[in-house]
Parts: structure tokens; C-alpha cells; sequence
């Protein structure tokens, strides 16, 4: 049914710009509209939070968190983000309007994907969150409707809503955000996110466009969680007889339930994903897949919302600090319970009293003590909340002032008590008053050990970013060679800083094939390298107890501390010399080079014979491979 017209938006001109011309979609958090702007008559889409979520500071933080992180991404594949803006009880987001559908619509519609069809969606997609990744967010709610398809075929990544800076935790302690059929395992159990658990979710979304379904389904969002912990992520194949192996294996990749066992971040599994593509001929691209649909779902599962980790005793038990899940019960039948009749003896003898007292103590209550509601002043001038506060017979208490990213300054970011809870009618009220954005110096941290720089950035106010190491001269392995942003830049609170940290001064590896461990040990643990030696041995031409093989080659560059792993020689594969007498000279020498032995001819002075008359290892008898064999010709 078309709510359209329902909606008291719909044929308002928002912030005195944006004209609401129809409603797009509706979720848990915000509604999206389509719009014009008046001053640049261009059509763009608007999200606006829901107003009673307008008055939470967490939320309305999170709205403007997007706007910040979108804007700074500028990528062809993320959906752009133009404005944001306050207008009474609305906090919107003014967007670019991408005409087309979503992901989700399409496998509605059409079920399993063609493998073609689903890289060329995926690909896009990860190179819209290796460019986030890159930048230090992570996106944190990956889904087929976060994931728009242009009329023009473009592909656009969605909804930064949930967007968090790489290496911050995100743990609730009783709740977790996101879509139940995307979650991570240590999402779930941890609460804690960094680019893997978008890694994870791109690996799902795959799974479903290849196979028409989601890889996890229960009966309820608890049953879902428990799989993610508990199973792994089925081959697609399993689903879809004649699936390469090469997607099964993308897919497996990407859900390890173990985050140390995934691609670190979207734009390492987009080359897992185009070496995929590249592994898989025309025909098997374009394999039409059965056009399986996707089992219905109820529309709360793929919706993003706050799961409660605490639910039903017949599901699985979401902990408040740790989320655990036990294997789902059978559903027990609900015991319907009786309601228990009203204790009235003390409301009766509280009532008697008061009459006691006698009817003017109420009626003098009522006429003094009567409540009213603070208005919602949030993104309101200081002179406009006196007014209204003003008009509502209350009063200013206090006016505090706090630096603020999401309300402009000079407007109102805080009351207390909030707008819409009820005070006595001739209360005051407390006003915060935005300073507007804080911007925060990037401290100069080259030479600070990792941990200790991470927690300096936290405190001046700064988000650790990506780690990434490299071999440096002058600064102690362990310690912060650069910063980028780099030290004395200013920048808003909560900017990512991505950490350069040192390896050491490189040290080249020499070669220790055929030295015996000892030697080989007395001349890597001299350089500060770490030996282990593998457990076991194989054959080779170095002696028997010398090194045969080195987990790092010579001339290679390692760092003090890395470990060079030593696998020990068994000797020569001993092999058996065959009888070549009485061969073509030529002949002889093929079969035996063809096992692995070196051949020398011993031709007598002034012979002219060509024929093997005596071989210097007799036929039948076993030789060290790479030994040589010599064939002496026949004389005069």
C-alpha cells in the first residue's frame, strides 16, 4: 500500500531547500525521500532521522558520523552525501539520488546470479570499501540493501550509518548493531569490528547472489546468530551443482569464521576476487544458475536495528557483556499465564488517608503542582530556546557551552530535562550551546613506541587507524616512523590516523644450504634472527644432517626477530642405475639423465665405436640421484 500520501513531509520544503517531493524507503533509524534542491534544481534523495530519535545524542552522532565519513571518501562507488542540516525536529542528510533499485530487489526478482554478474556487482562494491578501509572506517552493516544499481548499470555502495574509524571497539553491553544475516562471528561474540567484519559480509552477500538464499536460516534472529558462531558458511556449489571451484573457494575465503584467516580488508579480497574471475572460462561466467529464489524472510531479520542480548530461554542465551549462544531448543508451546488480580489493601488505605487529610491538601496539588513538556529546541538559536521556553511559562536555568560536530554553533545540542519530558510549569531548563567542530592537532609521535601511540591519539581525541610496518635506519623496531595525517596537522575530532611503525634496520639473510645447523644457527642468530628447524626432513643433494632448504631465501631482507625456519637434508634419493651396455651412446645418456644422474662418456684412444661396452655403476645396483654415471665405448 502507497503511504505517500500519509507522510506529513511528503510536500515540504525542508530547511527552506529541499522540496519532499515522495518517499523512497523506510527503515528502523531514518526515512528516505526524494527531493529537489530549490537552489541548485537538482533532484537528490534526503534521509531523515526519525524525529523521536532526533533528541538522542548517540544517534543523531552517528547521522552526522556518515555525512563526515562519505564526504571524505569521494569514491565512484559510494553513494555521495552534498549536505546536513537540522530543521526542527528533523536531522537529514541530503544525498545524490541514484535512480535504479538494490541488490536486494534484483535477487528478489531473479534469484541465483549468474557467476558473471555477481563478480561484476561484488567487485564494484569492494573497491567502495577498500577505498573506506583505506581511509580508516569501516562500514560495519554490509547488505544486498545497502548496495544500489543504477538504470546505468552503475553500482553504488550505501548507508555509512554505522560507520566506525579501523581499531575503534565497538562493544555494547547489551546490544549489537547490525543485520543478523551479515554479522561476524566476533562481531557477535566480541562486539568488536574492524575491516574484516565487512570482509565477512561481502563473503555472505556473494553466497547469496550465487545461490538465490543466505547461507544461515533459523526460525528466529537468535537461531541465526548461533549458526554464524557455531557453522561454517556452506560452498555455494553445495547449493548450485556445477559452481566453480574457484567462487567456493572467494566464499570460503571471505566467512573463516577465524578474522585471522580472512583477506585483511576489502581491497585484499577484491584481488582474491579478480584472480577468481581470471581462473574461470566464458562458459563458466555465464553458467545460468537454477533460478532458485530467496526463502522468504521476514522483514526484521534484514533490517538494521539493536538485537538485544538477552532473549527467550528456549533460544539461544545473548550475554550482556560476551554474547554466547547455545545450540537452538525445540520450541516448548508458551505456558499462558493467569494476570494476577490487583493488590488493592494499601491503594485502599492509601486513599483513606488522604481523605483524612482533607480534599483541599489534593485539590491546592493539583492547582500548584500542574507539569508541562519541554519543548525540542535541538538545532534552535539561543535566542529562539529562550523564547520557547519563554512562551511555555518555563525558565533558563544554566547555559553551558561544549564543542560539537553535529549541531552548528550557537544552536542548541543539549537540554536538561529533553525535549518532550515533563517539568514542573515554572521549572527552568539547562541549555548546551554548540561552540561548533573542536579540531584537534595530530601529535608528533616518530619514535613512540605503537601501544603508547595509540594512546596518545585517543586522548587528544584522534581514532588509531590502519598499522602498516616498514624497515627504517634510525627508528627502534616497534616504534612510530610516521603519521598520516602527520604530526602538527589539525583535523576533526575522531579522524583515523594511519600508524607507520618500524621493522628495524633490514638485515639481508645469507645463504646456508649445505652448512651443517649449527653453522647455519651460529650465522642467522648473529644477524638477531630467530632459527627453528622444521620437523621434517626431505631428500636433497646437500649431505645428510646439512641444511637443504630456508623458509627465507638468501639476499632477502627480514627484520631482527623474524624467524628463518631450517629444513634438514636426508641426503641423495637413492635411485636404481639401469643396464645401458651395449646402447647408442646417445640412448644411454637419455636414460640416465632422464632419472636424475649426470653421464660422462669414456672413449678409448683412436675408438670410433658409438656402443656402451661398460657402465662404472652395474645395472640393478642403486646410486645417489644427481650422482655420475660414466659409459665407456668399445675399443679397437
Amino acid at each position: 500500500m502507497d503511504t505517500t500520501l500519509d507522510d506529513p513531509l511528503v510536500g515540504r520544503v525542508l530547511d527552506g531547500r529541499y522540496r519532499i517531493d515522495a518517499r523512497i524507503a523506510a527503515g528502523g533509524m531514518a526515512t528516505v525521500y526524494r527531493a529537489v534542491d530549490t537552489r541548485l534544481d537538482r533532484v537528490l534523495a534526503l534521509k531523515v532521522m526519525h524525529p523521536a530519535l532526533a533528541a538522542d545524542g548517540a544517534f543523531v552522532d552517528r547521522f552526522i558520523r556518515e555525512a563526515k565519513s562519505v564526504a571524505r571518501l569521494a569514491h565512484s562507488n559510494v553513494v555521495a552525501v552534498f549536505d546536513q542540516g537540522t530543521d526542527g525536529p528533523y536531522t537529514y542528510l541530503a544525498m545524490e539520488y541514484v535512480s535504479g533499485c538494490t541488490l536486494r530487489d534484483v535477487l528478489r526478482e531473479r534469484g541465483a546470479l549468474q557467476p558473471r554478474a555477481a563478480l561484476d556487482i561484488l567487485e564494484p562494491v569492494l573497491a567502495a570499501l577498500g577505498a573506506a578501509h583505506r581511509a580508516g572506517f569501516v562500514h560495519r552493516d554490509m547488505k544486498p540493501e545497502n548496495v544500489l544499481i543504477g538504470d546505468d548499470g552503475r553500482v553504488k555502495v550505501a548507508d555509512f550509518g554505522l560507520v566506525r574509524s579501523v581499531g575503534s571497539v565497538t562493544n555494547t553491553t547489551g546490544s549489537v548493531l547490525g543485520t543478523v544475516s551479515y554479522l561476524a562471528p566476533e562481531q557477535i561474540e566480541n562486539g568488536i569490528t574492524d575491516t574484516r567484519v565487512d570482509v565477512y559480509a561481502c563473503g555472505v552477500v556473494l553466497y547469496e547472489m550465487l545461490t538465490g538464499s543466505k547461507p544461515h536460516n533459523g526460525g528466529s534472529p537468535a537461531q541465526v546468530l548461533y549458526q554464524h558462531l557455531h557453522e561454517d558458511v556452506p560452498p555455494p556449489s553445495a547449493v548450485v551443482p556445477g559452481l566453480p571451484a574457484g567462487l567456493d573457494a572467494l566464499v570460503a575465503q571471505a566467512t573463516a569464521r577465524n578474522p585471522e584467516l580472512r583477506p585483511s580488508d576489502a581491497a585484499a579480497l577484491l584481488g582474491l576476487a579478480r584472480g577468481a574471475r581470471d581462473g574461470l572460462g566464458e562458459a563458466e561466467l555465464d553458467a545460468v544458475p537454477p533460478q532458485a529464489r530467496a526463502q522468504a524472510r521476514s522483514a526484521a531479520e534484514d533490517r538494521t536495528g539493536v538485537i538485544p542480548r538477552s532473549v527467550d530461554v528456549q533460544q539461544p542465551v545473548l550475554h550482556t557483556s560476551r554474547l554466547e549462544a547455545a545450540p537452538p531448543a525445540a520450541a516448548a508451546p508458551p505456558t499462558r499465564r493467569l494476570p494476577r488480580a490487583p493488590r488493592r489493601g494499601p491503594l485502599l488505605i492509601v486513599a483513606g488517608v488522604l481523605l483524612a487529610l482533607g480534599l483541599g491538601t489534593g485539590v491546592w496539588y493539583i492547582s500548584s503542582g500542574q507539569f508541562t513538556k519541554v519543548p525540542n529546541l535541538l538545532g534552535k538559536s539561543e535566542e529562539q530556546a529562550k523564547s520557547q521556553l519563554s512562551a511555555a511559562g518555563l525558565g533558563v536555568k544554566r547555559i553551558d557551552r561544549k564543542f560539537s560536530d553535529a549541531f552548528e554553533r550557537g544552536t542548541v545540542m543539549n537540554t536538561d530535562p529533553e525535549g518532550g519530558k515533563r517539568i514542573r510549569g515554572n521549572g527552568a531548563v539547562t541549555l548546551t550551546i554548540s561552540r561548533g567542530p573542536e579540531v584537534v592537532s595530530v601529535p608528533d609521535l616518530k619514535g613512540r613506541p605503537l601501544e603508547e601511540a595509540k594512546a596518545e591519539l585517543t586522548k587528544v581525541g584522534l581514532a588509531p587507524g590502519i598499522v602498516t610496518q616498514a624497515f627504517s635506519q634510525d627508528v627502534a623496531q616497534g616504534s612510530v616512523i610516521s603519521t598520516d595525517p602527520a604530526g602538527g596537522q589539525r583535523r576533526a575530532p575522531d579522524t583515523a590516523v594511519a600508524l607507520i611503525v618500524s621493522k628495524g634496520r633490514p638485515v639481508q639473510v645469507p645463504n646456508v644450504t649445505g652448512r651443517t645447523v649449527d653453522q647455519a644457527r651460529e650465522a642467522l642468530e648473529g644477524l638477531g634472527l630467530t632459527v627453528k628447524t622444521a620437523p621434517e626432513q626431505v631428500n636433497s643433494p646437500s649431505a645428510p644432517g646439512t641444511v637443504a632448504n630456508q623458509s627465507v631465501l638468501a639476499g632477502a631482507q627480514a627484520a631482527a626477530g623474524d624467524t628463518v625456519t631450517l629444513t634438514l637434508s636426508k641426503g641423495p634419493r637413492q635411485v636404481q642405475v639401469p643396464d645401458v651396455t651395449g646402447q647408442d651412446v646417445d640412448a644411454a645418456r637419455g636414460t640416465l639423465e632422464g632419472l636424475g644422474f649426470k653421464v660422462k662418456v669414456d672413449r678409448p684412444f683412436l675408438s670410433f665405436s658409438n656402443t656402451v661396452e661398460s657402465q662404472s655403476v652395474l645395472g640393478g645396483l642403486n646410486a645417489p640421484e644427481g650422482s655420475t654415471i660414466t659409459v665407456k665405448t668399445r675399443g679397437l
